[in-house]
């Protein structure tokens, strides 16, 4: 199901050359518009008629209206059950394009380039498709495989750095929760670099994909996932209610470190291996300052993610270097700490 795509994305041609689609539609934002369409276009060899769609970037377009106007643009373009959707972005378009794929006339085929890190180690993997609604993430969504996810490395050249750090603490979660070695080597680069980064994407790649095949409808094991996203999730839609977004990966490396002090407050892991990987993503990300949230506030929406049932909040908690368990019921007064233990990490 991934591919790496070769100089002259003969792959691609080739896939789609078999499948024969009625219309091809190529779903982009303004970004990948400007600097990823340019190095696709000259490459697609077909006799298909394609629409190129381009949204709005940014997160806080993830929404039903977007999906409202695809939907009414593959209306007006004639698509139908046969034809296929090119998703060629980051997670916002491969989230928002297999949500109105997988939807539009009860489904029809699409497929992934990411062109962004995040995308090509977390968001295009795994069939999670979705939107936001009411500032709560990914809270209206399907679950639909891509036909294929076509990985071409060079796009992460067009990427500004913390797009590449955004996607690196996906990277990391892969080591913590199944890969302790993989863990190891991102733990031990010196910086973020496209360059230093490309030999390890196949990895992480391959470490999602293992886990959602043993579990495509997170009924167990894929939940281990969500390690980080719990209370980062919560956090990163907190700042998009108030205009004020911050990147997807940043918001997950806070909730690395808060989660990974959960563990240590269970009793999962020890002081020693708890500050040992608190302070490695301390080493690559940058402290968020969310002094101006309430801890409540933060517990009213974590009850609100979809991995809950009951009301109880299920965390994905490490118990070691590569390992990590499912479905763990902490008390509130323990995620307060965790929150207040973060909140006090940038004072002196």
């Amino acid at each position: 199901m991934i591919k790496e795509l070769d100089k002259d994305f003969s792959s691609l041609n080739e896939y789609i050359g078999q499948l024969k689609p009625s219309k091809i539609f190529i779903l982009v934002d303004e970004n990948t518009h400007d600097h990823c369409l340019p190095i696709l276009l000259p490459n697609l060899e077909t006799d298909i008629p394609f629409e190129i769609i381009e949204i709005e970037a940014g997160e806080e377009n993830k929404n039903l209206a977007t999906a409202t106007q695809l939907w009414e643009i593959f209306a007006e373009m004639g698509g139908d059950r046969k034809s296929l959707l090119i998703n060629l972005g980051g997670g916002v378009v491969s989230d928002m394009g297999g949500f109105v794929a997988s939807t539009y006339k009860r489904g029809f085929k699409f497929i992934n380039i990411p062109t962004t890190l995040l995308a090509m180690c977390d968001a295009s993997i795994g069939g999670k498709t979705g939107i936001d609604h009411q500032y709560l993430k990914n809270i209206i969504g399907t679950f639909a495989l891509p036909e294929h996810i076509f990985l071409y490395p060079k796009f992460l050249e067009t990427l500004k750095f913390e797009e590449l750090r955004s996607g690196f603490a996906e990277m990391l979660k892969h080591g913590l929760i199944a890969d302790a070695d993989h863990w190891t080597k991102l733990s031990s680069l010196d910086q973020i670099s496209a360059e230093g980064l490309a030999p390890f994407i196949h990895r992480s790649m391959e470490i999602k994909n293992e886990v959602v095949t043993k579990d495509f409808k997170e009924e167990n094991v894929r939940k281990i996932l969500n390690f980080g996203h719990t209370i980062g999730h919560a956090v990163e839609s907190l700042f998009l209610q108030k205009g004020n977004l911050i990147p997807h990966g940043e918001a997950v490396a806070l909730g690395m470190i808060c989660e990974t002090h959960l563990a240590f407050l269970a009793g999962l892991i020890d002081v020693e291996q708890s500050s040992s990987i608190i302070s490695t993503i301390q080493k690559f990300f940058p402290y968020i300052d969310i002094s101006e949230f309430e801890n409540e506030e933060i517990l009213k929406l974590m009850v609100n993610d979809k991995k809950n049932e009951g009301g109880n909040i299920n965390f994905s908690l490490i118990n070691g270097y590569g390992t990590c368990l499912f479905d763990q019921k902490l008390q509130p007064n323990q995620i307060k700490l965790a929150l207040d233990f973060y909140k006090k990490l940038n004072k002196p």
